[in-house]
């Protein structure tokens, strides 16, 4: 089982983290919102690796069959290694050339606020509580890291348990 995870793991995590890396290099090009949707997206598009390693468990190592249990141990550990990968290559883009990413992220969501009509105070509540939250994400790495860890993961998650119950493929019971 190791080195399916692994393999498939690693594959995943490189497709997320390439893929995020071309998505921030245009942010300021693409908007936020387009660069939301582009980069659940490619998330969507690395974790199909998911389903690929558990079919890969499931005729390599089963013999063509699969518990639902295994599937999901099989597809959670490779979303894990995905996500953690996608979490290291956020922390070295964050910290060498992205590190303005919360001034620029706040700027949107006030603007944001602004031209759909939000009152001053409601803007002005919006941006302190960003501020507070920026805090926290600025000055602990275990806060930032768990906060990115949070965008892939939960799709990982659904991607997982749609792909156990559609790949799963019990022994038939043998005539007594």
């Amino acid at each position: 089982m190791k080195k399916i995870v692994l393999t498939f793991g690693l594959i995943s995590g490189v497709i997320a983290s390439v893929l995020m890396l071309g998505t921030v290099s245009f942010i300021d090009r693409i908007g936020f919102d387009r660069g939301l949707i582009v980069g659940y997206t490619a998330i969507v598009l690395s974790f199909l690796l998911v389903f690929f390693g558990i079919r890969s468990y499931r005729e390599n190592v089963g013999g063509g069959y699969i518990s639902f249990g295994r599937a999901f141990t099989v597809g959670i550990l490779i979303a894990l290694i995905s996500s953690v990968i996608y979490v290291l290559t956020w922390e070295f883009e964050y910290q060498t050339w992205f590190h303005d990413f919360p001034e620029k992220y706040t700027n949107y969501v006030i603007e944001t606020a602004r031209a759909s009509g939000s009152s001053p105070e409601e803007v002005a509540r919006q941006s302190a509580e960003m501020n507070s939250m920026w805090e926290a994400y600025r000055g602990n790495v275990l806060i930032r890291a768990a906060y990115t860890f949070l965008e892939p993961f939960p799709v990982g998650l659904l991607i997982t348990l749609i792909s156990a119950a559609v790949l799963r493929k019990r022994r038939k019971a043998e005539p007594a």
